[in-house]
């Protein structure tokens, strides 16, 4: 068994592989006082001004405490949702729905496993309140938040006598304006699982492999565990903030052809999923929010989603102050060594990167980027699959891309980016990132 979880920083944290890879690719008493009248004048004098003292820290420390617990933003738990048409969850969304009809029938519910994982990690920022969303109405301003699943990827392939489970939720830790019907911010969360079976994989073993995405695995949080994990950390600013989003993505043939069947089998879907991946890695590195990437249900800056108590609302996207486009350019498989024991293969992975003010039309960040991750391959193993090692090279470029811009350490992107003057568009972007928390 095996799981997924920041899969580029597992084979990353190698730095001796890296940097060989990337030149593959291109790249703190008084005295005592015996005289006992005087000594009793100074110790009467000591005690009420440490009374005072004490007074005072008490003082300060409720108005501290009532400080912070006066910031915490409200705001109104809906529990679980999915992103889409209502009427064709049941379709979209297979397993994730007869979990949720599962957890129903033992009257725990999906509501019951967020908020148990909320009081495991509670907000610093939020006053989480939990309510009928009904109850919200008439009021000027009720910020509601919601666990929005966005994808439910099954897959099964065929390697010879073995069969390979992969399972992918994509979701959003969403918050949006209950009157206006406007989203304010998100956060993208996802879990993927992977297992090998000797046989075809029945209902029941791929049902319980995405019960464990949604509740976790291998010690690793599963989908309810990161919603709880972004909203202990998130916040809602008083003054709307600037807003970021992925607009345009582009995938070069070679890419395209890279790709597993599950990915391309819908129109926008690999699209999707690229845009996906580079918000992940924005939003979890740089700790911002992103508005949703809007191909597919969400069109006309409308994205429909229906909560679990049955309500379906039509949340607007707001038009993005900054713009981010990637194009995945290509992709290299290189033979890295060979020794008797098996053979090592360096994955290179190419893209564009851009971020644009599109309304002034102004750049802030511009470059092309290479980035290279090795996978070795023992020589007992009769078949490779590529796309996982793939999968690890883009999702470690943007990654690594993001830690450098929230960070401005330029150790890899000097190395990985093609602009010339990088550091100062990393300084300028870092700049732009602290506008949109």
């Amino acid at each position: 068994m095996l799981t997924i979880d920041d899969t580029a920083s597992v084979i990353s944290g190698r730095n001796d592989r890296r940097r060989n890879a990337e030149q593959v690719i291109g790249s703190h008493v008084d005295a005592a006082d015996h005289d006992g009248g005087v000594l009793l004048k100074r110790f009467g004098n000591a005690l009420r001004a440490g009374v005072r003292h004490v007074c005072a820290f008490f003082i300060l420390a409720i108005t501290a405490a009532t400080t912070v617990h006066a910031e915490q933003t409200p705001v109104t738990l809906a529990g679980l949702a999915y992103s889409g048409d209502a009427a064709s969850l049941d379709q979209r969304f297979p397993f994730s729905r007869a979990y949720e009809r599962e957890l129903e029938q033992t009257g725990e519910r999906a509501y019951g496993r967020i908020t148990a994982n909320l009081a495991v990690v509670p907000s610093q920022h939020l006053k989480i309140e939990q309510g009928m969303l009904d109850e919200l109405k008439g009021r000027d301003q009720a910020i509601v938040t919601s666990l929005v699943v966005n994808s439910e990827t099954v897959s099964v392939e065929n390697f010879g006598k073995l069969r390979k489970l992969f399972v992918l939720i994509r979701g959003q830790a969403l918050f949006f304006d209950f009157k206006s019907m406007t989203v304010v911010r998100s956060y993208p969360v996802s879990f993927a699982f992977i297992d090998v079976f000797d046989h075809e994989p029945t209902q029941a073993e791929i049902y319980a492999r995405v019960k464990n995405v949604y509740e976790g695995a291998a010690g690793k949080p599963g989908i309810f565990g990161r919603y709880a994990g972004v909203l202990a950390g998130a916040t809602i600013p008083a003054q709307v903030p600037r807003l970021l989003k992925v607009t345009e993505v582009k995938l070069a043939p070679d890419v395209m052809a890279s790709l597993p069947g599950y990915l391309k089998s819908e129109p926008g879907m690999a699209e999707t999923w690229a845009a996906d991946m580079v918000s992940e890695a924005i939003s979890t590195r740089a700790g911002v929010p992103l508005i949703p990437y809007s191909q597919g249900y969400a069109v006309g800056n409308v994205l429909p989603m229906r909560v679990a108590d049955g309500t379906v609302f039509n949340l607007k996207l707001p038009e993005p102050d900054y713009a981010i486009s990637v194009d995945l350019t290509g992709l290299k498989k290189v033979k890295f060594g060979s020794v008797a024991a098996g053979e090592s293969f360096i994955y290179g992975t190419y893209a564009k990167f851009r971020i644009e003010q599109p309304l002034l039309g102004s750049t802030w960040l511009d470059t092309a980027l290479k980035n290279g991750e090795t996978k070795v391959v023992p020589s007992t193993q009769t078949w490779v699959d590529d796309f996982p090692a793939f999968y690890d090279s883009w999702n470690g470029m943007f990654t690594r891309l993001a830690t450098a811009i929230a960070s401005k350490d330029m150790s890899w992107v000097k190395a990985a980016a093609s602009a010339p003057d990088i550091a100062a568009q990393i300084s300028k972007t870092n700049q732009l990132i602290a506008q949109c928390k």
